[in-house]
């Protein structure tokens, strides 16, 4: 379970298609890819923060971004909308438990990436001062014991709708 030492910020978002967004919010299904599928140019089939894949082999991630940026979706390939999760403490706790649900014997941890610098939670949360745009709050989840593959999983956590929303590109914030 994440450390109590921090506060999770109050709004969470998630530039991706509709298509994969609709799954996101009535199902609470979540793609988690290895940190190495994520690097920057390569293809991804689902919403993510990319980083560089050379900081952390042995992670399964996903990262939201902590604002409302309509360049954000210029940035996320594809993306014409945006899962707004209003109720940050409810949702990541419940991401955390369906993951370990499905990961008996991995360790998960969410905070603020770093932009430029360093993060005191590793190299997994620090990524170049050029993406500091993206706002990144990452939820990131390792093994307890050595693997040598680690694959893409989808957790559900059942329905968000009561405390997460869809935009699309051109609604006005509320």
């Amino acid at each position: 379970m994440p450390s109590k030492d921090y506060q999770r910020p109050a709004t969470l978002y998630l530039y991706a298609p509709q298509a994969v967004l609709e799954r996101c919010l009535t199902l609470g299904e979540f793609r988690l890819q290895p940190a190495t599928d994520q690097n920057p140019g390569a293809p991804t089939q689902s919403p993510a923060i990319r980083l560089n894949s050379t900081m952390a082999p042995n992670f399964l991630t996903i990262a939201f971004s902590q604002a409302w940026d309509e360049n954000l979706f210029k940035t996320f390939a594809d993306s014409d909308a945006c899962l707004v999760i209003h109720h940050t403490e409810a949702f990541g706790e419940r991401l955390h438990r369906a993951v370990q649900r499905a990961l008996p014997n991995w360790a998960g941890i969410d905070g603020a990436v770093s932009y430029g610098k360093r993060s005191a939670l590793g190299a997994i949360f620090t990524r170049p001062a050029a993406q500091a745009m993206q706002q990144a709050w990452q939820f990131a989840w390792r093994p307890m014991q050595p693997t040598i593959t680690l694959n893409p999983i989808t957790v559900k956590l059942g329905s968000i709708e009561e405390f997460a929303e869809i935009r699309t590109r051109n609604t006005p914030r509320s």
